[in-house]
């Protein structure tokens, strides 16, 4: 009975490697033999669901990076290998210098998000566009969000919102899910700069939509009940009904007031309806509604993650928060020496090691830890090829988390910073090139100023420190770091 069972397992473990090298025939074959030839190392896996096992396995394990080490460790750290991921055959760029050169090749290496992200997030949105069109459209987005006056314009809206967040969280008295109390605390501050008019049900419903969305960004595009891509099509569906009946409201209110020419209070919905480009054309309404899809999702997501993983790692360093904290004292001893009340970007530049703190839980956590690009003609990397046509992604994860990139790469330390500005492509968190996100600096604003009051008025105790992390959509613990706030003491 047992050799008949081995022989069964034996013959089955053959029918797999040979469906393996059918299915990297097939996709192969529709290559010029020259061509294949100069394809760098890999396997296509199964067919149809390509890799994809192999990597959701490793992501919903305790292990994630052992999907990139289960190449590295078959061919060697040769920076790129041949997959097939989200239904396109790959290319895995695990190196800076690579990285580099696909993240700064914008006319060759164009956005090439999986079917699932684009359709959520809009084709019209930032990550679907030609550079032509993303240049224009970053320009007139970018200064409003990332510049010094629309900077200086937020950090009293942030300062206000942090203050009030922390001081509610410590008067709750008992445990809270410290993430999702972040996430509320950015969409709020995100909300604010985009619809700032609107009211709080408007806030709510775009809140929760968000969560669900999130969920299918990276999943395979199955439109099936029970799968999470279907459910993210049901609250993109929401947010579109919900940001176009706010569009047509503010139509009718503008013709209303027709004429009038009032710049002041005007959010980024305000400025998308009115902007014209060099021909007097408007955004049209799916230009808009993708557009505020985009940045309402990126420009909250983000934000409360780091900033969660970057209380995490205080609270677990001692020393490191009390380096932190010491600097934010000595900010703070300045303001009252000077009489000044509140925040200005002057003190946030200040923030010398805080921002070195923020650096590298960027670094650590990878929130975005793939960038997907599209090959558009064949090119050669060091010797390899990557077809025209196929899809690119740089691992951002195994290149922050290389040993031979950062040494104790798994090792909270911000000092790794002081006195180095980091190669070109080693340090990607938000991107390189002409598609470096927009809204970095803003991120880093919010981060900054929710840190500096943590660290001079507060503490958090996780309930579960050694709870398991999820790594998908983003790195997370599994209980949304369940936490109590409570107010620093004199002798901390």
């Amino acid at each position: 009975m047992e050799s008949v069972i081995g022989l069964v397992v034996g013959l089955f473990c053959v029918f797999l490697v040979l469906l393996k090298k059918i299915n990297g025939w097939y996709i192969e074959s529709k290559l010029e033999k020259t061509t294949r030839s100069l394809l760098p190392p890999g396997d296509f896996g199964f067919p149809f669901i390509g890799n994809m096992l192999s990597f959701l396995k490793a992501f919903k394990s305790n292990n994630p990076d052992r999907f990139i080490d289960s190449y590295t460790n078959r061919y060697g750290r040769i920076g790129m290998y041949k997959a097939f991921m989200f239904g396109s055959p790959t290319i895995l760029i695990t190196a800076p210098e690579k990285a580099k050169q696909m993240l700064m090749g914008e006319e060759i290496f164009i956005p090439g998000w999986p079917k699932a992200t684009t359709k959520l997030i809009g084709d019209k949105s930032f990550i679907a566009i030609s550079i032509e069109r993303h240049r224009r459209l970053r320009k007139m987005t970018a200064a409003p969000i990332n510049g010094y006056d629309a900077l200086s314009t937020y950090l009293a809206f942030i300062e206000e919102a942090t203050i009030s967040s922390l001081n509610k969280w410590f008067r709750i008295g008992s445990e809270i899910e410290f993430l999702t109390e972040l996430r509320r605390f950015t969409f709020g501050i995100i909300m604010h700069i985009f619809l700032s008019t609107e009211g709080s049900s408007i806030i709510t419903g775009l809140e929760q939509a968000y969560t669900d969305l999130n969920c299918g960004i990276r999943a395979m595009a199955i439109n099936i009940p029970g799968f999470a891509y279907h459910k993210a099509l049901g609250a993109r569906r929401k947010l579109v009904e919900i940001l176009r009946s706010v569009l047509d409201a503010r139509r009718k209110r503008k013709e209303l007031v027709a004429g009038k020419n009032n710049k002041n209070g005007k959010d980024m919905m305000d400025r998308l309806m009115e902007v014209e480009d060099e021909n007097g054309l408007k955004l049209g309404d799916e230009e808009i509604v993708d557009i505020l899809i985009m940045y309402l999702n990126a420009g909250h997501e983000s934000s409360a993650h780091i900033t969660m993983w970057a209380t995490v790692f205080l609270q677990e360093n001692p020393l490191i928060f009390r380096k932190a904290k010491e600097e934010q004292e000595e900010i703070r001893r300045s303001m009252i020496s000077t009489s000044q009340k509140h925040l200005s970007l002057k003190e946030i530049k200040k923030m010398e090691y805080l921002s070195k703190v923020i650096d590298e839980t960027l670094r650590l956590v990878n929130i975005s830890f793939v960038t997907f690009r599209e090959a558009t003609e064949d090119t050669n990397v060091d010797g390899y090829l990557i077809p025209k046509g196929w899809k690119v992604q740089i691992w951002a994860r195994s290149i922050h988390l290389d040993s031979s990139v950062y040494s104790n790469p798994k090792q909270f330390d911000p000092s790794r910073w002081e006195g180095v500005i980091p190669k070109p492509g080693t340090f990607i968190p938000f991107g390189a090139g002409a598609r470096l996100c927009p809204g970095n600096e803003l991120a880093k604003l919010e981060i900054s100023v929710f840190l500096h009051y943590f660290l001079l008025d507060y503490r958090m105790k996780r309930v579960n420190p050694k709870c398991p992390i999820r790594y998908l959509p983003h790195p997370r613990p599994k209980d949304n770091c369940l936490a109590t706030i409570s107010r620093s003491s004199c002798t901390d």
